[in-house]
């Protein structure tokens, strides 16, 4: 074979090669990213409800769950969510007894001392729930979690 021929065929291998690579990657969709900022109220409102989720899922309700709701909420929501779940007998911060399949956290607006967002919890195709979620400004604490937000309830 020629260094010719050797070329070519070489050329045509790597061509196809690298043509079926680039249509397994585009099929595949173009890669996500998340992004937040640690100052911001709905990057920290959407980092609980993930990692809330995501501890609630693997441990069943353990001592991650509870040690993150510690540090995202305040002390006296802590009281009210407890008396709330007695009352319910379901999760106060996903408002149910089970745990979601997807999430979604949307900016609702900024009070003068608050920031308030939507949550919302998908349980199954077509199903969701919308909670809104009121995070104080000073201490990035949530001290709130309902059907309405604080300003409008």
């Amino acid at each position: 074979m020629s260094s010719r021929t050797r070329t070519v065929l070489t050329a045509g291998v790597l061509a196809v090669a690298l043509g079926l690579g680039a249509t397994a990657q585009a099929s595949a969709g173009a890669p996500r990213s998340v992004s937040g900022k640690t100052t911001d109220n709905i990057t920290r409102i959407a980092n609980f409800y993930g990692t809330y989720i995501d501890a609630v899922l693997d441990e069943d309700s353990g001592k991650l769950g509870k040690d993150l709701r510690s540090h995202y909420l305040t002390p006296a929501f802590q009281k009210e969510l407890a008396a709330w779940e007695d009352r319910e007998h379901a999760d106060g911060v996903l408002r149910a007894q089970n745990v979601p399949l997807a999430w979604k956290v949307t900016d609702n607006g900024t009070g003068r001392t608050y920031t308030e967002a939507v949550v919302t919890l998908t349980w199954s195709r077509g199903t969701s729930t919308k909670l809104v979620v009121d995070m104080t400004r000073g201490s990035h604490r949530i001290f709130h979690i309902g059907e309405k937000g604080v300003g409008r309830k």
